[in-house]
């Protein structure tokens, strides 16, 4: 009998061994890093050319870059380009970052004037997660709405002004 109890001791004592084993492994991953965001200025918030009648009315750009306008606002294609703004985001895949818009911007305008551009959606939407491994990134496209006035609120010219978004990391 008291063979018996010793022999089932060792075959738990293997079978505990081998359940550990096999159960076994690395639950690690990268520390957090704090995520860098880059943006370059020739690929802002843009446009492009339209022209606007007495009443006025706004131009949109989806974050997708899809150009459309509203009121009596008509879309020139002169050759000026339009696009949602684009940033990269470096970040370790995995990472939560939401984007918090900042307060509408005023745009002024070269031959005076001004408008107000209301900061849109993000693309893909927020809160987002980052997929890319560094050095790679993350591309996020915001769009927005200008408000056009009349052409004597809002005389031709080019019209510029900076805008602000706020990246959070969760």
């Amino acid at each position: 009998m008291y063979k018996l109890k010793k022999h089932r001791s060792g075959i738990a004592a293997v079978v505990l061994l081998l359940l550990l084993t096999a159960f076994s492994g690395a639950a690690q991953q990268p520390p957090p890093r704090p995520i860098s965001v880059s943006f370059n200025p020739a690929l802002g918030l843009r446009f492009g050319a339209f022209f606007q009648s007495s009443s006025g009315g706004s131009v949109i750009i989806s974050p997708a870059g899809i150009r459309t306008a509203t009121g009596s606002v008509v879309l020139a294609d002169l050759g000026y380009v339009y696009g949602a703004a684009q940033f990269d985001i470096i970040a370790n895949p995995g990472t939560l970052v939401s984007i918090l818009n900042g307060p509408d911007a005023t745009l002024t305008g070269s031959g005076g004037g001004t408008m107000t551009m209301h900061i849109g959606s993000s693309l893909p939407a927020t809160p987002l997660i980052t997929s890319a491994v560094p050095p790679a990134y993350t591309t996020v496209s915001i769009g927005g709405t200008l408000t056009v006035g009349s052409p004597v609120a809002n005389p031709s010219g080019a019209y510029t002004g900076s805008f602000y978004v706020t990246f959070v990391q969760e």
